[in-house]
């Protein structure tokens, strides 16, 4: 729609999750991450986009998808246990509008959810033929969607810098995973846990990445000082061009206390009927050790502090996510207002959040998105939605300057992923980079068959070993065993095919076990730390 466009407004979602494939077992606890991610955000994104295509709303919205979850979506045998995870759920649904019969609030959700998981084993095996990735590149291709890049498994660069080829290499797998499902080279990347080390600006040239994401105090301790603060894009002396989250549009958003998903009216999280019904009744559908669990079917709202919790109401909460879409609406507008009364540039707000925010951790986040990209596409107001690709092509020229390190975990550095909880894993992690530079400076362009397979799996093992997530759960107390092991586990396959390749005694069978259960990255090539 035609307006007066005085700035612009820039939304990233980041969607990752960690790469957990476990084929020696039919039910791992922690495969359910990604089955939750794909039934309550990535497929409730895609209908949401596709509602938008078919009303012809002229949309844009940039999306990192992390080299993991690409490689988790295209596995077989995941897409296969998501399939049986949705029949698991469905039989569950029935079983509920069975037992609630006699409840007609509650029978009435048990309805909605059966025909939602209904519909979500439809969507993913009918519309994308078990393979959703196809979705998100539908998307882009028709324009949009900007995707783009992340570190291979979502290493935390600040720490990783240590030794240099080490961040190179999860840039190098990053760029190579994405051309693999897009068929393009990627223009921006999201640095993992929005970690910036300068230093890096190099590789990510080198790799042909334009642009990344900044933390605030990324931009506003830059050097020299930003002229227009966080509303506008920094170039390196590199090269690499910055853009920086905006604080107040994401406190709107994220806040636990004034932000939008902590409203009342919304589904409330934490109240599942996986700890709320009967343990026989309920045990078929928990964790196979019998610990109860999440079960996605959630009866209740938010409802308020210190009073009974009330169930849910659907119409209620889409009500809710109308009034805050325009309430949003209303606060671009007028921040935009005042921005470009100073700026001599059209000023971009850029709004980055976890992708998984929209629908797993706020159940009507998706909608919102929708009901908000049809706002501004109607309605009155001064800007339009952008991605940083096409900010850049608008507005090429842009005042040099380099961001500090920052990240925008807790108190903006590296404490998350560095502390006395986890601080025992660095000093494994740097040593395993260093004997992989060594690796590859001893055999380069290997000839043998089977010490190159070696060669190439001890790479994957130390990519799968950096994944900054098993840092930050470790730090964050929860799953805090499954991620000791992760690392224990990564690091001591590693060590042993080292040792292997340097006797010069490998053995093939433990090859195959290894690259049976890691078998991410098989385009990778362990010449990337030469």
């Amino acid at each position: 729609m035609k307006k007066n466009v005085k700035g612009y407004v820039n939304f990233v979602l980041h969607a990752h999750l960690p790469y957990v494939h476990h084929p020696e077992c039919d039910t791992y606890l922690e495969e359910e991450w990604l089955h939750e991610a794909i039934s309550e955000t990535y497929i409730p994104l895609l209908l949401n986009f596709k509602k938008l295509e078919e009303e012809k709303v002229d949309f844009r919205l940039t999306m990192t998808i992390t080299p993991t979850l690409l490689s988790m979506l295209d596995s077989k045998l995941l897409q296969e246990r998501y399939i049986k995870y949705l029949e698991k759920h469905i039989e569950l649904c029935e079983k509920e509008v069975k037992r609630t019969v006699y409840e007609p609030r509650l029978n009435s959700l048990s309805y909605y959810y059966l025909e939602r998981y209904k519909n979500d084993l439809h969507i993913f095996k009918d519309v994308y033929n078990c393979n959703i990735i196809t979705g998100f590149k539908h998307f882009q291709d028709a324009g949009y969607l900007e995707i783009i890049t992340c570190g291979a498994t979502h290493g935390y660069f600040p720490i990783l810098y240590v030794n240099e080829k080490a961040v190179k290499a999860q840039i190098a797998v990053g760029v190579q995973t994405y051309e693999k499902y897009f068929g393009r080279k990627p223009r921006g990347i999201w640095l993992p846990e929005c970690g910036y080390v300068p230093e890096a600006d190099k590789y990510l040239r080198e790799f042909g990445i334009e642009y990344t994401i900044v933390e605030t105090h990324g931009m506003l301790y830059a050097d020299p000082t930003p002229i227009y603060g966080t509303y506008a894009p920094i170039v390196s002396h590199e090269g690499v061009i910055a853009f920086a989250r905006d604080l107040e549009s994401s406190r709107q958003v994220w806040s636990s206390i004034n932000g939008y998903p902590g409203d009342y009216n919304y589904r409330e999280f934490y109240r599942d009927i996986g700890y709320d019904c009967d343990y026989d009744y309920i045990k078929p559908y928990i964790a196979c050790n019998g610990a109860r669990v999440n079960t996605g079917i959630k009866y209740y709202r938010i409802t308020g502090k210190d009073c009974p919790k009330d169930y849910y109401d659907v119409q209620w909460a889409m009500d809710t996510v109308e009034k805050q879409a325009g309430h949003f609406l209303d606060c671009r507008t007028a921040q935009i207002e005042h921005l470009s009364s100073y700026m001599d540039i059209p000023p971009i707000i850029t709004c980055p959040y976890d992708a998984e925010l929209y629908g797993h951790w706020w159940y009507e986040g998706p909608y919102w998105l929708y009901i908000l990209f049809k706002k501004i596409y109607y309605d009155k107001c001064n800007f339009e939605l952008i991605t940083p690709g096409e900010y850049i092509d608008k507005y090429p020229q842009m005042q040099v300057s380099t961001p500090c390190r920052s990240s925008w975990g807790a108190n903006g550095y590296s404490e998350v992923w560095l502390n006395q909880t986890n601080d025992y894993a660095h000093r494994h992690l740097h040593k395993a980079a260093d004997r992989m530079c060594e690796l590859a400076q001893k055999f380069p362009n290997e000839g043998d068959t089977l010490r190159r397979q070696a060669l190439n799996q001890c790479a994957r093992e130390l990519l799968m070993a950096q994944t900054s997530c098993w840092l930050f759960i470790i730090t964050n107390g929860t799953m805090v065993e499954y991620a000791h092991k992760s690392i224990k586990d990564h690091i001591g396959r590693f060590t042993k095919l080292y040792y292997q390749i340097k006797n010069d005694k490998i053995d093939a069978r433990y090859l195959l076990y290894v690259f049976d259960k890691d078998d991410i990255f098989p385009e990778i090539d362990y010449m990337i730390y030469y």
